[in-house]
């Protein structure tokens, strides 16, 4: 059960060694910008050793984009976990069979019932086929490296997602079309008009849990804050999980505290909270 996270904590002394950020509806404030006040926060986790790592369905390019003033030693959790990177070198990705994809834009593409656009999110570039506005800058906002093709199906990159965006909603719209593909791969509403599909078993916990690894951090020394269902995994594999106030019913229901909406700066309330500035800060 979700629990007030202004509250004291008083019989867990927080020992947080990583944090993880999910970023649109979560960091980024309602203007979709990293706010001012969470720099200074940043900066003392960096003194104090401890690790920040934003976790998005955005892709590489667009977070590194984001965080670039202070991107040395970072972690950056991309594609949901698909594509995960630190100081610009590989930690792992994930890589989607060519021929499902080539059977999945072809399915896509007949679902003339449903206003949807595609993009394949590649190593190196996304890419779309559909040139209207409207659908373009909804995917500039999550891809900076966006490029258009002819044909999705000439894509030569290791595409690492499918993202799928629905002009109507998502959940109800064309996820339904997409149920079978569970059966085989990772489907994922991230968004209220966006779905994403991913390899079997890639989600943002399953990179949080392989990162611990690496860094020899414990569950118990992990905080995480999301607000969205691909949130979900990454708030089980933390031992201090926050949902946004305004979250997803589901993702509050897994989530120990709450923390203000992103209009409020709710996680950096809450890393302040969690990370006390001391004298000598």
């Amino acid at each position: 059960m979700t629990t007030d996270a202004a509250a004291p904590w008083a019989e867990r002394v927080p020992d947080i060694r990583l944090v993880v950020a999910d970023m649109d509806g979560t960091l980024l404030d309602g203007d979709g910008r990293i706010p001012d006040t969470f720099w200074p926060v940043l900066e003392r986790m960096h003194r104090r050793g401890v690790y920040f790592a934003p976790a998005s369905g955005r892709q590489y390019a667009t977070l590194a984009r984001l965080f670039e003033r202070v991107r040395d030693g970072m972690v950056v959790i991309a594609e949901n976990g698909a594509f995960v990177v630190r100081d610009g070198v590989e930690l792992s990705s994930h890589i989607l069979e060519a021929d499902f994809v080539r059977r999945l834009v072809l399915r896509l593409r007949s679902l003339s019932t449903a206003d949807i656009g595609v993009v394949l999110s590649g190593k190196r570039l996304a890419y779309v086929e559909r040139t209207d506005e409207a659908f373009v800058s909804e995917a500039r906002k999550y891809h900076v490296a966006l490029t258009h093709v002819d044909d999705l199906l000439q894509v030569e990159d290791d595409i690492v997602k499918v993202a799928i965006f629905d002009f109507g909603d998502a959940e109800t719209g064309v996820a339904p079309h997409l149920a079978d593909v569970r059966d085989t791969h990772q489907v994922v509403v991230s968004g209220e008009h966006w779905i994403d599909v991913l390899a079997a078993g890639v989600n943002k916990g399953v990179a949080v849990g392989e990162l611990q690894g690496r860094l020899d951090i414990s569950r118990d020394q992990t905080a995480a804050f999301g607000d969205y269902l691909n949130d979900i995994e990454m708030l089980d594999a933390a031992g201090w999980s926050f949902a946004m106030q305004d979250a997803h019913p589901d993702v509050l229901a897994h989530a120990l505290y709450r923390a203000p909406s992103n209009r409020d700066h709710g996680v950096v309330d809450m890393l302040n909270l969690l990370l006390p500035p001391e004298t000598s800060d």
